[in-house]
């Protein structure tokens, strides 16, 4: 199994019932490594050099966020700023992410037709988290699917397990 990093950002996990349970995978797997950004780092004070020399360890990547006015949460946009390494471009240095496997899970409390050019914020999601797909793209990792669950606040339980076991499907692909 892929020694699996997971990038979880949500400010408001408490009242995100679908994060808790997409979550809860991850827990109960050794070779997956949560790291709550937010529960880490309350005071955005990231410790990029030690966020870089943990990445190095990993054989694959999972950012897992919900869209938060039309974007990534701060914070996590905070921890790329300070930990993705332009160093890492240059030839003479390991870029971590290079050839990497990374998925990135996305919920949102809207409707999967408002997220279009026809639909109520006339762009999709993957527009609105751009900045996190070229920045993956510029660092050479090898996006492999990015799932977005739509109306997330909404689901059941049931509806959220069928989610979470179609994002472990993917992962085991």
């Amino acid at each position: 199994m892929k020694k699996t990093l997971v990038v979880f950002a949500h400010p408001y996990l408490e009242h995100s019932n679908s994060n808790a349970e997409l979550i809860n995978f991850y827990v109960r797997h050794q070779h997956f490594t949560l790291r709550d950004i937010y529960e880490e780092y309350p005071n955005f004070h990231i410790a990029a050099f030690r966020e870089r020399k943990r990445i190095k360890n990993y054989d694959r990547f999972i950012f897992q966020f919900p869209l938060i006015w039309f974007g990534m949460p701060p914070l996590l946009k905070l921890w790329i700023d300070e930990v993705f390494d332009r160093d890492w471009l240059k030839e003479d240095h390991h870029n971590p992410l290079e050839g990497k496997e990374v998925y990135i899970l996305v919920t949102t409390g809207g409707k999967e037709r408002s997220f279009s050019k026809e639909g109520t914020y006339k762009f999709t999601v993957e527009e609105l988290i751009s900045g996190l797909i070229v920045s993956l793209n510029v660092f050479k990792a090898n996006i492999k699917n990015i799932k977005i669950v739509y109306e997330a606040n909404k689901l059941s339980k049931k509806e959220i397990i069928v989610h979470k076991q179609q994002f472990v499907e993917l992962l085991n692909q």
